[in-house]
Order: structure tokens, then sequence, then C-alpha cells
């Protein structure tokens, strides 16, 4: 994705001046996204269902608990006021991890709660802590070498998640005087054998952390030159505490948790970490936005897709920058590094002959990102309609569509094509193709499917909305790029189909095979 300063202003202007004259036509219901969920509606069944024998879950019993929908934060209050960290990116159940809380009140509580249906309410409590004291931790360091801002701050307290069932997690920081932060974890699945995995871009919400001052992408003074060139797990996010979680990838956990599929939770860095964490699995998810993949985290998933996991892409400009994850303050693999363009003074790569930190379409090393995800990530900011081409493929069952029809808004504010000069597997259906207008050219947004002889079925959306569309027009489509509840709709009716298709396993075996069409579109 493009670097500087003006990364966060264009996303936000492409929102605030979306297309004059798009096309509303209204062919599907009023139940939609997290709205529908909220009032207990849920699209139909895809037909047929799910095939093959479904693994006993043990998440079963908790999809059947009450939820609380007490989970959001009421009041932020100043940047200071209460935020923290994990030392643990994520744990097995029972496992203990270390919070490190910084407040201006003389105490807080900490609550867990696990993200889900529940009923509507998203969220359930799991575990609350006694009142603990507060103090304010130390100024952040930063290493001037890579411009890294680390907290430094000491351990406030031990939590043991004994009981606390494999999910994404937000603990919630309620400080005396009222204010509050997220603090997320994951408590990640023992394996994936027979389930669903869902990968959260961990690494991704660390490379926009621009806590302290500094991100991969600006410094202090909002420069490009003046950028963290690793930037580490060891400081808390800013905002809320989990805004990328929260805008990215929580609407597709509640989706897949009402569905009742067996799922995994895993994250970037354990994909990295563990040549095994997606063995077995029937579908790999990534998440809205998931950028910065280490190489082994792309030859793990890329391994996974070749022995018959389907893998989605519910997102745009995955798998783009390459990324090295080196040990932190508080232990190995609490560091993300990436270089970018200044690779050359990368110590890992100059004298360890590490792979280059920067885009993997580049060279040295070039291996693009569309050889794995079918397409290629082309640009931002842009709001354009997303356009159906394929309306008979089964991804679109039961939801109307025709030809043609257009979702307003719902590309953006960055968008993958299929580039046939760009490795693109033989066998890749696009499904979607939407004509946009980015940096003043004009190009088209893709969505494209195609599977491989193990069997495995990949899908990418070829937009960075996709996730968000699940809450459009409800009180949590915080962004508000417009789009309304016969979006929604659409988007939430495909993902069901599409996650059905892919937990029933290799989705060659069970739906019917794409026909290549990248040469009539773009007419090579």
């Amino acid at each position: 994705m493009a670097d500087g300063a003006a990364r966060d202003a264009g996303e936000r202007r492409a929102a605030d001046r979306p297309p004059a004259g798009l096309d509303r036509r209204h062919f599907l219901g009023a139940a939609t996204g997290i709205a529908a969920l909220a009032t207990g509606l849920t699209g139909c069944d895809s037909p047929g269902g799910t095939r093959g024998h479904r693994p006993a879950d043990p998440l079963t019993a908790e999809r059947a608990r009450p939820g609380s929908p007490d989970w959001r934060l009421r009041a932020t209050g100043p940047p200071e006021a209460i935020e923290g960290y994990a030392d643990r990116v994520s744990v097995l159940p029972g496992e203990e991890f270390g919070l490190h809380v910084s407040t201006t009140a003389p105490g807080f509580r900490i609550r867990a709660y696990r993200v889900g249906w529940y009923g509507g309410a998203q969220a359930r409590l799991v575990w609350r802590s006694e009142r603990l004291a507060g103090r304010r931790g130390p100024d952040p360091r930063l290493l001037a070498a890579t411009r890294t801002v680390v907290a430094g701050w000491p351990r406030t307290t031990a939590v043991r998640t004994d009981g606390w069932p494999p999910g994404a997690y937000l603990l919630r920081l309620d400080a005396d005087h009222g204010h509050q932060r997220y603090v997320p974890l994951i408590v990640r699945s023992a394996g994936a054998a027979g389930r669903t995995a869902l990968m959260h871009a961990v690494t991704t919400w660390q490379a926009y952390n621009a806590w302290g001052g500094h991100s991969l992408y600006r410094g202090r003074d909002g420069a490009y030159a003046t950028r963290s060139l690793a930037v580490t797990f060891d400081r808390p996010y800013d905002a809320t505490g989990a805004e990328k979680f929260l805008v990215y990838e929580r609407a597709l956990v509640v989706l897949a948790e009402r569905l009742g599929l067996p799922l995994a939770y895993t994250t970037s860095v354990d994909v990295h970490r563990d040549p095994s964490a997606l063995r077995g699995a029937t579908a790999v998810v990534s998440l809205g936005h998931d950028e910065y993949w280490t190489p082994q985290q792309r030859a793990h998933v890329t391994r996974a897709r070749d022995s018959g996991t389907n893998v989605a892409f519910l997102g745009a400009n995955a798998c783009f920058r390459r990324v090295r994850l080196d040990a932190g303050q508080d232990g190995p693999l609490r560091t993300v590094t990436c270089y970018k363009t200044a690779y050359r003074d990368d110590p890992g790569f100059a004298d360890h002959r590490d792979p280059p930190t920067h885009d993997f379409r580049a060279p040295p090393a070039a291996d693009p990102e569309s050889a794995l995800t079918g397409v290629f990530y082309e640009g931002y900011p842009t709001d354009a309609p997303y356009v159906v081409h394929g309306a008979g493929h089964w991804l679109f069952e039961g939801t109307g569509v025709r030809t043609g029809d257009a979702f307003p808004h719902l590309v953006g504010v960055e968008y993958d094509r299929v580039t046939p000069e760009a490795p693109t597997p033989a066998d890749l259906e696009i499904v979607a193709h939407s004509p946009l207008v980015c940096q003043g050219r004009a190009s088209h947004a893709d969505s494209a499917y195609y599977t491989v002889p193990g069997g495995a079925g990949v899908f990418a959306t070829g937009t960075m909305r996709w996730v968000e569309a699940l809450m459009a027009g409800t009180r949590d489509d915080g962004r508000d790029h417009g789009m309304d509840r016969r979006t929604g709709a659409f988007v939430t009716r495909t993902t069901e189909n599409l996650l059905r298709a892919f937990a029933a396993g290799p989705a060659a075996h069970y739906r019917p095979a794409p026909e290549p069409n990248t040469g009539r579109v773009y007419g090579t």
C-alpha cells in the first residue's frame, strides 16, 4: 500500500466524498449484516448445506451462553487516562499472560469479553478481575537505530486463562474515573483440523499502530522519512486499543460464530511460528486488512492450500509487505521489522542475507502476492460501486443478483484487480468487475475465485470494505462509507455461502469449477 502521512487523510477524503449519481436498485429484503444478527434474522441456508461429517465442536456449549451487551467502551478519555498491552499476542486456553497497564486513576478493573454471536449481543463476559492499584508507567523509549517506540512498563498483573474458550477477546480496562480502553488478545486453538481457521492479522495491526508517535508509516512529525523501521508489540495500540480488530475483523467473527461452523482461532504470528498451525484445516480466512506477512506465514498458508485447505481473502492488499519477526523486550517474535524502501539498510538483509523487508512483488526476491491471492493490489484511495460480473456463480446463490447489479461504495478504500501481466492462477474466474477511478486513473477492482489441483478453492473480494459491509446500515458501521442495508444483505449472504462451502472441505470437490475468463474480461 502507499506510504506517507497522506494515506489516512486520503481514506477519510474518499469516504467523505462518494461518487454522485450511483444506482440504488433494490432487490433484497431489509434483514442485513449485523442488523439482521441483532434482531435474530439470518440468511437462508445455502442449497445443499455443509457436506460431510462435521467434527464435534467444543464451542457449541459456549455459543449457547447468554451474551453481555455492555462490552462496548463508553468513554475513552484522553490517551493517558488508561491504556495497556499484553506480553503475549496469543495464548492457549489455561496459559498465563502478563498485562502492562498505565493509568492516571488510583485503581482499575479488567473485564475479558469473548467476541461471538451470543444471540446478537456480540460478546460474553468470561472473566473479571478484582480492583487493581493504578499507576502511571514511565515515559516510552525510542530505540534510535530503528525508531522503535517501546513502552517498557512493568507487568501490572498476571492473568490465567483457565476456562477461557478459544476465541477473539477484548480485555476492557475500566479505570476508577470512568475511562476505558481495550487490549486485544487471541486465545488460540490447539489445532485446526476439520475447522475453519480465522487468522487474525496482528502484524498488520502493529504496522499501523502509531502509539508513541511512530508507526511503519510515519514518525512523530508525520513524515515518512522518520517512520519506524521496526515496531513492537511491547506497547499499547492507539485509539480505542483495538481499532483494526473492531473495523476489519469483528463482524466476520460474529457471523462465523452465528453460523455455528467449527472454528479455530489463530494469528499471523502463530501461523509464522508453527508450520502445523493450519494442518488439516478445511479453510483459512484472511480478514479485512491483512497486509504484512512473513515469508514463513506465506509458505505455511500456501502449503495448506496445496494440501486441500480452502483460502478466503476478505479484504484487499493482503500479503503485500514482507516482514521479519524479531525479538522484543518481552520475548521472541515481538518486533515487526519492515524497512520498505530502505531495505538495503536492514542489517538482517545486508549482513545476514535475510529476505528483504519490503513489498513481496519488488526485486530482489520478487514474489508477487497474486500467485497466492489471485488478485494484485493496485492502489488507494477509491470509492466505487461493486459490480457483479458472474451472477450465476455459486457464491451469489440466494442473493437475487443479476449481472451488472451494483452496490454503491462497497469498493474502497483500497482495491485489488486481476492483472494478467502478474502471476495469475490459470483456473481463475472473475465474478465481480467494478469500474473505478483512483488518483485520476480509470481501472477496475475484481473479485476472483480459483481452484488448485489439490482441490482447494481460493476466493478474494478485491475490496477492503467487505468485512465492514457486514455492518452496513447499523449502529456498528462506525466509518459510515455510505453503504446501505441492501449492500449489507448482499455481502452477508455471499459470505455465508462462502463460509459454508469452504467448511465442507476442498471446494473443487463440492462446488462447480471456475470458468476461466480473464482473457475475455481484459481482452488478453
